[in-house]
């Protein structure tokens, strides 16, 4: 079975979430990751609905995709971009940084990652925090949340974080571009599922659905 570590999807949203940053950076984004003070819900919609047009060409076309017919897929189903989505956070590194998380596997397997850091945000009026899970030069998050196994993939969905975005240990969390491992697509590959505590008892209408 393949093994379908989250960053082998996230090669190609990390570039997505560059092109964000970059998008944004011209005065419509404050700098080091912290809150947006302007920020345009259409032309935020705009760059993403472009950006989940490439990614969809890239599901069709790629063979690094997981999609086996691709002559009958017809591009993946998300929520509406929603700025309320995006948020805010603290991080809170681990004083341990050998501190390690075993991780089980769709197929039964388990892989080890680094913990990182959680991280604190406010979502809804309410506090919340999920674990930042590292391997190689990925960090992530992976999580579940009410949605999970209705309107999303049951297996959780990913998140990643790009550390030249961390200033004074802030970044911000954009769950539109929350996404399915490869395993919600093809049963051949084997995602890692998101540790217990980051379930999540609200629902994240953002990024990737699957039904």
């Amino acid at each position: 079975m393949l093994k379908n570590k989250f960053f082998l999807t996230g090669l190609f949203l990390v570039a997505l979430v560059v092109l964000y940053y970059s998008f944004f950076d011209g005065g419509n984004m404050t700098s080091g990751g912290g809150v947006d003070e302007v920020l345009e819900p259409e032309t935020y919609r705009q760059q993403i609905d472009a950006e989940r047009k490439r990614k969809d060409e890239f599901f069709r076309t790629s063979e690094q995709s997981p999609i086996t017919d691709k002559a009958s897929f017809r591009g993946l189903r998300y929520f509406t971009p929603d700025l309320g989505y995006r948020v805010s956070a603290r991080l809170e590194p681990f004083a341990d940084k050998s501190q390690k998380l075993i991780i089980r596997m769709t197929d039964g397997s388990e892989e080890v990652y680094d913990k990182f850091a959680h991280a604190v945000f406010s979502l809804n009026g309410e506090a919340h925090r999920l674990l930042v899970v590292k391997q190689g030069e990925t960090y992530a998050i992976q999580f579940r949340d009410a949605t999970s196994g209705n309107e999303t993939y049951g297996g959780g969905r990913y998140l990643e974080l790009a550390l030249d975005d961390v200033t004074d240990n802030r970044v911000t969390l954009d769950f539109n571009a929350a996404y399915n491992p490869y395993c919600a697509y093809n049963p051949t590959f084997a995602c890692p599922l998101p540790p217990a505590e980051n379930t999540l008892p609200i629902a994240i209408k953002a990024g990737e659905r699957y039904h």
